[in-house]
């Protein structure tokens, strides 16, 4: 398969998982200590967690109660062509791609209520590890499984520290996030770990300044970190490709 057609079928991928992230994203997206949104706004159950965040029950003007299906499928696509045109069609690619639709559905209910949600966290960094035990097996892999174990283990411990140091500043959901983002970053060493923590609280503090700057948070406003955390990992997956 040439590697034009590769980036276009990981696009074709993200397009198609991202489309299906608005319903999920609608019912997760609530205030910590809530229970998950089991109706639209109009009051009618919700049938699911997967596909576009309208209601056949309500009103046409009314229907749509989440985000709109193209920008999250605008970038889970761009994502994944980016991780395909980098990784190539080594065996780890097939985790990216399906481990990357999660990390979009998290960065938007952080954006939205700054909750990172156990039901996805968890299941991502264990899913991530087993996922890159099986790559492992497959020959023409580029990575390593037990550093991915010591990475997710190194990055959360590290995230666990912080929690425990300023509990106002670092969610515990970060932590748990933190786990899959090691174990992704370190399949392709420590370098790739250093660089994606790096990169994350760079993105946190260059979005952080910029909201001082124009006057809309102060210097404590606590802002939600797991798209930043994400944003990191991404880069350090980049870059650890194609390294």
């Amino acid at each position: 398969m040439s590697k034009v057609m590769l980036i276009a079928l990981a696009a074709a991928w993200g397009v198609a998982v991202g489309a299906l992230l608005p319903r999920a994203v609608h019912r997760l997206a609530v205030p910590s200590g809530e229970g998950w949104r089991e109706r639209c706004p109009g009051g009618h159950p919700i049938r699911g967690w997967a596909g576009p965040a309208r209601c056949a029950l309500c009103a046409a003007d009314v229907s749509s109660y989440g985000p709109r299906s193209a920008w999250p499928a605008t970038v889970t696509a761009l994502l994944c062509a980016s991780l395909a045109a980098v990784t190539g069609p080594r065996p780890e690619l097939g985790v990216w791609l399906l481990v990357t639709p999660a990390g979009v559905l998290l960065a938007v209910v952080d954006v939205r209520v700054r909750r990172l949600p156990d039901p996805v966290t968890l299941p991502l960094a264990a899913g991530t590890l087993a996922l890159l035990g099986v790559a492992a097996l497959v020959p023409g892999h580029a990575g390593d499984w037990g550093t991915a174990l010591l990475g997710a283990l190194a990055l959360g411990g590290f995230y666990l520290l912080l929690f425990l140091i300023n509990p106002a500043g670092m969610g515990f959901g970060d932590v748990k996030l933190a786990l899959g983002a090691g174990a992704a970053l370190g399949w392709y060493g420590w370098g790739a770990v250093l660089l994606g923590t790096f990169a994350a609280f760079v993105c946190g503090a260059v979005y952080g300044g910029a909201l001082v700057v124009v006057r809309k948070a102060g210097r404590k406003t606590a802002i939600p970190f797991g798209p930043f955390l994400l944003a990191g990992a991404c880069a350090g997956l980049l870059l650890g490709a194609a390294g």
